[in-house]
């Protein structure tokens, strides 16, 4: 799903240090990772199966396959019609859902404790026998096709997904989630079961549960409803992290528009690397918000832009560091030229106490925020997981953020913020 894209940007951050694990962590028999996260002051039960069958590994010619199979998991299985999933579901206020994103497919389920074993009944059936049926491909063929349609109205996300193919080039981070009306035209229900019977097994599969169970009853429900699915003979194949692409270039996408929409990106680190940790400090001062330096230069002491961002996209193959802003078409130069500018400035010149004292607050202050609900906390728990990062990831965030210096700044500033290796799209009304 989408939300796994961005999860760590956002909510990896520190909190305060806990009396215990954030959660319980087991492999059952048939390799599924098991996470349970005890909430008992919470009546609900939410529950994320995560597999490894995201776009990452649509094949080449099927661009798109991911996003649709994670449309039609849930829309009917070999018991029921997806309306009799939806009347299920709905009678008890709970909900069941699925997507899949660049890096997995997740099937979501959220219900209150005493409707727990019609969730995990109805969760069993859309995960283990999907039916894909015919009229529901069709259907989410269409919708898709005329979502594509309607987002090439959107500027933002016509120059993000075209930084993307110059910033990784053949690599699969390179291709839309959600494909091209063209591709997804072309995939059929047998694309969809092959993809899935593949891609979504036991030894590609997390399933986290937070809410009001104990360790002991998420162990005995989900492995009496997952335990038997039976394991692949073959481990399922790979995706190579993204190398170095191609040499920085420079597109410009003409629109009829009144504002024109700038974005220049790279290649980066994610959470693996201990980069990661003073390129979030770095990038949140130079474009993390109004009291950024980009923001001071662009938009208030020039009046040039109308928003001005620096953020950082990391994923499980790779990672995107990326400056945007948009401003009027005949200022396009001049916010250019500020936005390689501030990013040269800020590897020769080392950041105040203010600025590094507030970035890092902000970063450690805003966790408390970012899991205060049992879908996020299983968000994260997924994500910490796929990743490779260890339950004991936000502690070790707070810590390395805390301990981030000026002269780390600069370092990593004068490693990633060398204006020269960003590739740069401009959509706009450029003559």
């Amino acid at each position: 799903m989408k939300r796994l894209l961005l999860v760590l940007v956002l909510v990896l951050v520190a909190v305060p240090a806990p009396a215990a694990p954030i959660a319980h962590r087991e492999v059952l028999g048939n390799g599924i990772v098991l996470l349970v996260a005890e909430r008992p002051a919470v009546p609900l039960v939410t529950v994320r199966v995560f597999s490894r069958a995201g776009a990452v590994f649509d094949p080449p010619d099927r661009a798109g396959l991911a996003n649709l199979t994670g449309r039609v998991v849930t829309r009917g299985t070999a018991k029921r019609t997806a309306q009799q999933i939806d009347s299920a579901i709905e009678f008890v206020g709970g909900s069941l859902e699925s997507g899949a994103g660049r890096d997995g497919l997740t099937t979501s389920l959220s219900v209150l404790r005493r409707d727990l074993g019609l969730g995990l009944d109805l969760l069993q059936e859309v995960v283990l026998s999907p039916a894909f049926p015919n009229a529901e491909v069709e259907r989410k063929i269409r919708e898709i096709q005329a979502a594509i349609q309607r987002s090439e109205e959107s500027p933002e996300t016509v120059a993000g997904r075209a930084l993307n193919r110059l910033v990784y080039g053949a690599h699969p981070y390179g291709r839309p989630v959600e494909g091209t009306r063209e591709s997804v035209g072309k995939l059929t229900r047998d694309d969809i079961t092959k993809f899935y019977g593949d891609r979504v097994r036991p030894d590609t599969t997390v399933i986290a549960v937070v809410g009001a169970v104990t360790v002991a009853e998420a162990r005995a429900e989900i492995g009496r409803r997952f335990g038997a699915w039976a394991a692949a003979p073959q481990p399922a194949g790979g995706v190579p992290a993204a190398s170095a692409g191609p040499p920085t270039q420079r597109e410009v996408i003409k629109r009829e528009l009144t504002q024109t929409t700038i974005m220049l990106g790279r290649q980066a680190v994610n959470q693996t690397d201990p980069d990661y940790f003073p390129l979030a400090v770095t990038s949140y001062i130079l474009g993390g918000g109004s009291t950024s330096r980009l923001y001071g230069s662009v938009r208030d002491e020039g009046g040039l832009a109308y928003s001005v961002f620096s953020y950082l996209s990391p994923g499980k193959y790779g990672a995107g560091l990326t400056m945007s802003a948009q401003t009027r078409t005949a200022e396009v130069a001049k916010v250019t030229d500020i936005l390689r500018r501030e990013a040269t400035r800020i590897g020769r010149e080392p950041v105040t106490d203010a600025e590094l004292s507030l970035a890092k607050s902000y970063l450690i202050g805003s966790f408390p925020l970012r899991l205060d609900t049992a879908a996020k906390v299983a968000d994260f728990l997924v994500a910490v997981e796929e990743l490779g990062l260890g339950l004991d990831y936000a502690d070790r965030y707070r810590e390395r953020i805390a301990g981030v210096s000026a002269a780390d700044v600069q370092r990593v500033a004068t490693k990633y913020f060398v204006p020269d290796t960003f590739h740069q799209v401009v959509v706009g009304n450029l003559p």
